[in-house]
């Protein structure tokens, strides 16, 4: 019997700076199965690495970004026997944080890659780049998604390659959970950030509007987790915003 092949995928988080979005990497497949389907980026898991070592070097290769250990955390292993359509393959999923947004070559196994706008729905998120439009799966069990899955007809323009759907659906849930403890996801913007952006990134995952976090409630609920570190540069428009990093990484 053949053995089942680990892959590990990695979703990797940014924000646009210049539109104040969250973004999301995908890659256009140039092989079987699910060729000219977006998907996440993934690797094979190789025989002298481990898995932590395995997502940073995918990150190395796609984005030629080296970054320290703490931009990844592991997020879940998908080992369902209808997730892959011919042999089976274990994947270890991780996510990656991503401090800036390099510019962005496909390389192996991609045709082409891009920086999707993540954005909130009313029970879901949705990934966006000019007309491509793809959109995580709403809450449900594991059993049923896997059910549903089996049945689906799916074309590259509207669905993600494998099950990869819900492993972005698994992310979103575990980041929207740690927000008010581990908000790791804030290190999309880098090692400082104002409490504008944060609150940017917060609402984005609590399907809210910017207006509805309070500046100030969020800096008292928050304070346990950020450290003041200066200010942004002066500028014309007022006075300059306070800069704050996640202090549980120092």
């Amino acid at each position: 019997m053949t053995q089942p092949a680990i892959t590990i995928a990695n979703i990797i988080w940014g924000f646009d700076r210049t539109t104040h979005q969250v973004t999301v990497l995908l890659l256009k497949r140039a092989e079987d199965p699910f060729q000219g389907y977006w998907a996440l980026p993934e690797t094979t898991l190789r025989f002298n690495e481990s898995a932590d070592e395995a997502a940073l070097r995918l990150v190395r290769e796609k984005i030629g970004l080296n970054l320290d250990s703490f931009h990844t955390e592991q997020l879940a292993t998908f080992t369902h026997p209808r997730r892959t359509p011919q042999q089976r393959t274990l994947s270890l999923a991780y996510m990656t944080f991503l401090p800036e947004l390099p510019a962005l070559t496909p390389g192996y196994e991609a045709t082409a890659a891009k920086w999707f706008t993540f954005t909130p729905q009313a029970d879901r998120y949705q990934v966006q780049a000019g007309p491509l439009t793809f959109t995580t799966q709403p809450a449900t069990s594991q059993a049923s998604y896997y059910a549903a899955l089996a049945k689906r007809t799916a074309t590259p323009q509207t669905a993600l390659a494998f099950d990869h759907d819900w492993i972005l659906t698994v992310a979103c849930d575990r980041i929207r959970n740690k927000l008010d403890y581990q908000p790791n996801i804030l290190l999309i913007l880098g090692p400082a950030f104002t409490l504008k952006a944060a609150r940017t990134v917060f609402a984005a995952f609590l399907r809210l509007d910017l207006t509805a976090i309070d500046n100030s409630n969020f800096k008292k609920n928050h304070q346990h987790l950020l450290t003041a570190v200066g200010t942004t540069a002066a500028t014309h428009a007022g006075r300059p915003a306070k800069l704050y990093r996640l202090n549980y990484l120092a």
